[in-house]
C-alpha cells in the first residue's frame, strides 16, 4: 500500500524489492491488475473529489494560477478519463519481452535484443494528480516499480489516488512496493529521492524549468527530462488560410495551459496581409492577449491599438495562458531559425501545401514532434495510442518525444550458442 509516511529510502528500497518480482510478472496478471485500478478509480470517485476539493480549496487560497488550477482540478469526467487511459493501456501489447531484432551471427551464435524493464522508475510531477495514476499503469504494464513524488499543491489528490491504484494492483498479485508515494518533504526530499543510486534506475521529472533546474543542481540518478513547451506555428506563404486560422486557434485555445499549446504564431510575410487581419481578429474575439512585432501591428488594422509590443523575453516564454506572441518573418528558413533559437525542443507546426517548404520545415526544426497542417495539441500520450503518457521527452538520449510503455523499457541482448568458445 502506498503510504507517505515512510522514508524516501524506505519507499524507494521497497520498490526495488518489487521490481524483482515485477519484472518477471505475466502479462495477464498485469492487465488484470490495470483493470482493478479503472474500476477502482470509478467506485471511489467521491473519495478522489472529496480530497481534490481540498487541494483545489488550498490552491485558491494559496494564489495558485488558473493554469495550475486548472491542472489540479479533478471531477468525475476527468476521473473516468484517467480509468479510460488505464484500461487502454491494459489493450496495449506487453512490452516485455518484445525481440527488437535478431539474427545469427557467422559463427552460429543467436543474438536477440529484447525489451526489458529499467527496473525502479521514480517519476516527480507538478500539480497533475493525473499523473500519480497514469505513471503507475504505464510502468506496471512495463514491469517497473515507480516511485511517486507529487507536488504539495495535490497532496491530498496524490494520497488516495496511490493508495487505490497500490490497493487494486496488489488485490490482483502484483508485489507490496510496486507502487509507492513519497511526500511533504520539500526540496530536500527531492535531492534524497534523486541519490538513491544503485537503487532508483531513472527519474522522469515532468514539470516546469524551476524543477528542471532544482533536479539537474542534486541529481546523481539517470534523468529524461520531460520539460517545457514553447511551440510554435508557422503559417507558411502557400498555406491554406482557413485551415491555418482552425489550427492556430486549435493550438492556443482549446487548452491554453499544457506544454503542447502553441505560444507563437509565425507568418510568413507573402501571405501576412491576407492572414493577419483575420487571424488577429479570431485570436482577440476568442480571449487572447496578443504581443506582436512591429509588421505585424503595422497590419492589424483597427485592432493595432489593442496589441501589446514583444518583447525579446516574449519570444522565449511558455506562457500557459492565453496570451500569444506574433511575428512576421519573410521565409520558412527565418521560421526554422526562429523556432530553433526560441523554442524548447517540444513541438512545432507548418501550415503550407508547398512540399519543399514542409520538408525543409520537417528537416530544419529540432524538435520531438514536427507538425505539417495539423495542430501541436496532438502531441499526447493518449494521442499517439499509447494510453497515456509519463510526459514528453525534449532531449535526445534513449527516447524522445511521448514516453509510453516502450520507451520505460531498456535492452538487453541474448546470445545463445551451442558449447561455443572465442577463438
Amino acid at each position: 500500500m502506498a503510504t507517505a509516511t515512510r522514508t524516501v529510502s524506505d519507499v524507494c528500497l521497497q520498490a526495488r524489492a518489487a521490481a524483482r518480482s515485477l519484472a518477471a510478472l505475466d502479462t495477464d496478471t498485469k492487465n488484470a491488475a490495470l483493470h482493478a485500478i479503472a474500476d477502482a478509480l470509478i467506485g471511489r470517485t467521491d473519495e478522489i473529489v472529496e480530497a481534490n476539493a481540498r487541494d483545489m480549496q488550498a490552491g485558491r487560497g494559496g494564489a495558485l494560477s488558473e493554469a495550475l488550477l486548472d491542472r489540479l482540478a479533478l471531477d468525475p469526467a476527468r476521473i473516468s478519463a484517467i480509468a479510460a487511459g488505464t484500461r487502454a493501456i491494459a489493450a496495449l501489447p506487453d512490452p516485455v519481452g518484445e525481440v527488437v531484432e535478431g539474427r545469427r551471427l557467422p559463427n552460429g551464435l543467436d543474438v536477440r535484443m529484447l525489451r526489458v524493464p529499467f527496473g525502479v522508475v521514480a517519476v516527480v510531477y507538478e500539480a497533475r494528480p493525473n499523473v500519480t495514476v497514469d505513471a503507475a499503469a504505464l510502468c506496471l504494464k512495463s514491469g517497473n516499480a515507480v516511485v511517486l513524488r507529487g507536488s504539495s499543491s495535490a497532496t491530498h489528490s496524490n494520497a488516495v489516488l496511490a493508495q487505490i491504484a497500490a490497493e487494486a494492483a496488489g488485490s490482483a498479485g502484483v508485489p507490496e512496493g510496486a507502487i509507492g508515494l513519497v511526500a511533504g518533504g520539500g526540496r530536500a526530499e527531492l535531492a534524497e529521492l534523486a541519490t538513491q543510486d544503485g537503487v532508483v534506475d531513472l527519474i522522469f521529472p515532468r514539470g516546469g524549468e524551476g524543477l528542471k533546474a532544482a533536479l539537474k543542481a542534486v541529481a546523481t540518478v539517470p534523468v529524461i527530462y520531460a520539460a517545457s513547451g514553447n511551440c510554435h506555428v508557422f503559417v507558411d506563404a502557400s498555406a491554406d488560410l482557413d485551415a491555418a486560422e482552425a489550427i492556430i486557434l486549435n493550438a492556443k485555445v482549446q487548452k491554453p495551459s499544457v506544454c503542447n499549446a502553441a505560444e507563437t504564431l509565425l507568418v510568413h510575410g507573402g501571405v501576412a496581409p491576407l492572414f493577419l487581419p483575420r487571424a488577429l481578429a479570431a485570436l482577440r474575439t476568442a480571449g487572447v492577449q496578443l504581443r506582436v512585432d512591429g509588421r505585424t501591428r503595422a497590419l492589424a488594422g483597427e485592432l493595432a491599438p489593442s496589441l501589446q509590443d514583444a518583447s525579446e523575453e516574449d519570444w522565449d516564454t511558455e506562457f500557459l495562458s492565453l496570451v500569444l506572441a506574433v511575428r512576421v518573418v519573410d521565409s520558412v528558413e527565418e521560421a526554422i531559425e526562429h523556432i530553433n533559437a526560441h523554442g524548447s525542443g517540444h513541438s512545432e507546426a507548418i501550415v503550407t501545401t508547398d512540399t519543399r517548404a514542409a520538408r525543409a520545415f520537417e528537416r530544419g526544426v529540432d524538435a520531438a514532434c514536427v507538425y505539417i497542417n495539423a495542430s501541436t495539441r496532438f502531441t499526447d500520450g493518449g494521442e499517439f495510442g499509447m494510453g497515456a503518457e509519463i510526459g514528453n521527452s525534449t532531449q535526445k538520449l534513449h527516447a524522445r518525444g511521448p514516453i509510453g510503455v516502450r520507451e520505460l523499457c531498456t535492452l538487453k541482448y541474448v546470445v545463445a550458442g551451442d558449447g561455443h568458445v572465442r577463438p
